[in-house]
């Protein structure tokens, strides 16, 4: 059974919502939209056990530890891991996909290493995205040329001959985000997608600190080397950091890491600017 695949049965439902402040309700397409951009909200998109060197699972307990027992965030197999078990918990009809990020169009398509869900609801196909960079805020129904603006975000979803491909507008024009395909997913996918990005010497996520998260009024991406303020209304703002600047953001994205980790990563950060430079 997909349930005891995934260890659905030992998700702490009341943990996890009581971290996002809301209610757990039955399924519904408004309810589906709250817990979804509710999620984005309280955890952020960042790599930085992979970046330290400290990969941990990516199995329902492991991610489930870090997210609702320490108010962590991580990447896409952790948000989507933890996000299924849960909608699939309060009852709602659930499959995991991966996907590849990049462009086909431009030869940066990647590995089939990111991780979304799919929810079929009163006979729609949604996508679900909580773990990417930029995510989408709430789910996007899997119809081709459908466009959704939230709060000024815009996103869209057309289907070619390898699955679905989801853009956002940036600069008067679509940017390609990624594809998602439509193959059967099982934990061991997972894993070996992790295994890969979190350990492989070209990954980016070696490489690269990333840590963002959606503010009341702004998206914040910081690296270890620079800054991304972006707006639904306003042009983008893009600058190298400031030396001691990191650290002010990781307070400013609420990043919950203790004394310990918060040293190493910003002497992990000073060496990868060091190294960039």
């Amino acid at each position: 059974m997909r349930t005891d695949l995934w260890q659905v049965g030992g998700v702490d439902l009341d943990g996890y919502l009581a971290r996002l402040g809301v209610p757990a309700r039955a399924p519904a397409r408004k309810a589906l939209d709250e817990l979804h951009e509710a999620h984005v909200r309280t955890f952020t998109f960042d790599n930085i056990d992979v970046f330290l060197g400290q990969p941990g699972g990516v199995d329902l307990a492991a991610v489930q530890e870090k997210f609702v027992g320490r108010g962590r965030g991580g990447y896409c197999f952790e948000h989507s891991t933890l996000f299924a078990a849960v909608l699939e918990r309060l009852g709602y009809d659930v499959r995991r996909r991966l996907g590849r990020v990049g462009d086909p169009a431009d030869g940066s398509l990647q590995g089939r290493t990111h991780m979304v869900v799919e929810v079929v609801l009163d006979g729609q196909r949604l996508l679900c995205d909580p773990g990417f960079g930029m995510s989408v805020l709430r789910p996007i129904p899997l119809t081709h040329g459908t466009q959704d603006d939230h709060l000024g975000w815009r996103y869209r979803i057309d289907h070619t001959d390898d699955g679905w491909q989801m853009r956002r507008w940036r600069d008067n024009g679509w940017l390609m985000m990624h594809t998602t395909d439509e193959l059967g997913v099982l934990p061991v996918d997972v894993e070996i997608g992790h295994h890969y990005t979190s350990t492989h010497p070209t990954s980016h996520f070696k490489r690269t600190l990333m840590v963002t998260r959606h503010l009341p009024d702004r998206h914040v991406t910081v690296t270890h080397a620079a800054l991304t303020i972006r707006r639904a209304d306003a042009p983008t703002e893009h600058r190298l950091l400031r030396d001691g600047e990191l650290a002010h953001w990781l307070r400013v994205l609420e990043v919950p890491l203790t004394p310990d980790e918060e040293q190493r990563l910003l002497e992990r950060a000073a060496e990868a600017a060091t190294a960039q430079a």
